[in-house]
């Protein structure tokens, strides 16, 4: 079988002028760059379609397929004659050259051009670094020319777009009186940015600015918050973004359009593709496929605690992604052995499965379970899953997207739509608006996750206790950091870990973004590399300019 590489190459995609005239937009309205990318206009437009959200179980280090599955169910869709789009974030370089690889899809279920979108795409993330640290020297400038604001301790974190474990922990100011005021700093990955939650939650040009200005940057000697906006900032960072915050339009291998716009993460920030580029595409299809990033814990509650929340969107169909292999994973099975049939194994780790479906369920949610099926599944295996989804009340289809495009997911497409028709569900939160900080934690610890209680350290104690004294913070969702591997805070507790003691280390506000960051056991917000990191596998051809390795 032919690589991702080299199915993307042998592709032959539409102009993204095309594309942009399917969904209504004049070549003069788009901004092209090269043939195959452009951005978008920012529009007030009212959203018409059906919003499909695709979710998974916990993930493994066998890979579960959300996005593939993502990618070839809207092409499913629009190949049973709907009019279906894409919304998705944008990769980072973090997993492309760490541990994960790329994030366009793979096999025949890809978005293209995908070397581009994988690493500087129309360069959204850099901007967002660039802003970041901005206000970064604005803050150690105000510092070192008198600190007329009187900054005692400062959260604002430097972002760079890359795992790099060394830059969790800095030193700077160093060298003499020159280079500043010594003190002892810290970088967050460009995805936790509190800037890139922002991108993609704002709603405007002017949205934009407003929520820069309330970011928190640190507080002074009475423990009052100084912001973003008190160091005349908001202005300069604003136009750094002004081009960045316009969705980005592009196109699967079989020409479905696909807005993939802002990434952050949904282990350390909220998981979900900007709204602009949500309702972008709902404004010009009849069906919109979106997606939350890791386990249905993490980016499909945040997406519905927080991204519904703030906007009002509504899933018409939820599609919980799942693999035989890794509910062998879960149930006690090595890695190296996930290919051969366990019937066993799968039934007992199907548990993983089964709290999420119920998580679903009390969030008043219509689940499609999407068997992403790989060439070791055996007959037996996945007529088992098939049984225990029943056994749940939910049906199981088959998702061959990999492998047959969006001819795959054709079945799929089927039981989506036939959800799609029905009256749309109205959400029940984890939490109602008006709990307090603390009560919404326990909510989603306990009723989410498992766990039977949760505990605070020192530090989180003292800023959460600041925290619930602001009226600023009365009505924010939470935005927990923890591992994706597990419901708990140890990734090493597969399946369905209950009773647990959940740990939070540290509470931050996020007040531009609308949301207040916590932070569980030992998560970080600047990943490191690992011991053979994928950069190690990317090679490019210097006489042809090909690149492999990048999925």
């Amino acid at each position: 079988m032919l690589s991702d590489a080299e199915i993307a190459a042998a592709s032959t995609p539409e102009k993204i002028t095309a594309v942009a005239a399917r969904l209504g937009y004049s070549e003069d309205e788009i901004e092209c760059f090269g043939k195959y990318k452009a951005k978008v206009p920012v529009r007030d437009e009212k959203p018409r379609a059906a919003l499909v959200l695709v979710t998974a179980m916990n993930p493994t280090p066998l890979g579960e397929g959300k996005t593939t599955v993502s990618i070839s169910l809207a092409d499913g869709l629009n190949r049973i004659g709907k009019n279906a789009a894409l919304a998705l974030r944008e990769p980072s370089l973090g997993p492309v050259f760490g541990i994960k690889g790329g994030a366009c899809g793979g096999g025949y279920a890809q978005i293209i051009p995908m070397e581009d979108i994988n690493l500087h795409f129309t360069g959204d993330f850099h901007a967002v670094t660039s802003a970041n640290n901005l206000l970064s020297a604005l803050i150690d400038n105000h510092i070192h020319f008198g600190n007329a604001l009187g900054i005692k301790e400062v959260i604002w974190r430097r972002c760079e777009d890359m795992n790099d474990r060394a830059l969790r922990v800095v030193e700077v100011g160093l060298g003499g009186k020159a280079n500043g005021v010594p003190r002892t700093d810290g970088f967050v990955i460009t995805a936790a940015s509190e800037i890139m939650a922002i991108l993609c939650l704002a709603t405007s040009l002017g949205d934009l600015k407003k929520r820069l200005g309330n970011i928190v940057v640190g507080f002074d000697g009475n423990g009052r918050e100084i912001h973003a906006r008190d160091l005349h900032a908001e202005e300069s960072m604003t136009v750094l973004l002004k081009d960045a915050i316009k969705p980005n339009l592009v196109q699967t291998l079989e020409g479905t359009p696909a807005f993939v716009h802002g990434g952050p993460f949904a282990n350390i920030a909220h998981g979900c593709n900007s709204v602009l580029a949500t309702r972008a595409a709902m404004a010009r299809a009849d069906y919109v496929v979106t997606e939350a990033g890791f386990g249905a814990e993490l980016g499909g509650e945040k997406f519905l605690d927080i991204k519904c929340r703030f906007t009002g969107l509504r899933p018409s169909c939820v599609v919980l992604v799942v693999t035989a292999r890794s509910l062998k994973f879960n149930g006690g099975v090595a890695k190296e052995d996930a290919q051969k049939e366990n019937v066993d194994a799968l039934e007992k780790g199907f548990a993983n499965v089964k709290r999420h479906l119920n998580n679903l369920k009390r969030f008043n949610q219509r689940v499609i379970v999407a068997i992403n099926r790989f060439y070791s599944d055996t007959d037996a295996e996945l007529e088992k899953l098939a049984a225990l989804c029943r056994e749940c009340g939910a049906k199981a289809v088959l998702c061959e997207g990999f492998a047959k495009g969006g001819a795959g997911a054709e079945a799929l497409a089927r039981e989506v739509v036939a959800e799609c028709e029905k009256p749309v569900c109205d959400i029940n939160f984890a939490y109602r608006e008006n709990d307090s900080v603390r009560d919404k934690i326990q909510a989603v610890a306990t009723e989410i996750y498992g766990a039977a209680s949760v505990s605070y350290s020192k530090d989180a104690k003292r800023h959460l206790a600041a925290i619930e004294t602001n009226p600023e913070y009365a009505h924010c969702p939470v935005c927990i950091a923890k591992t994706q591997y597990s419901f708990s805070c140890d990734p090493k507790a597969l399946g369905a870990p209950e009773g647990f003691l959940f740990e939070v280390r540290d509470v931050i506000p996020r007040a531009g973004a609308g949301f207040v960051v916590v932070i569980g056991g030992s998560m970080l917000l600047m990943p490191g590399l690992g011991s053979s990191p994928n950069t190690e596998r990317i090679t490019i051809d210097p006489d042809t300019g090909v690149v492999r390795g990048l999925m």
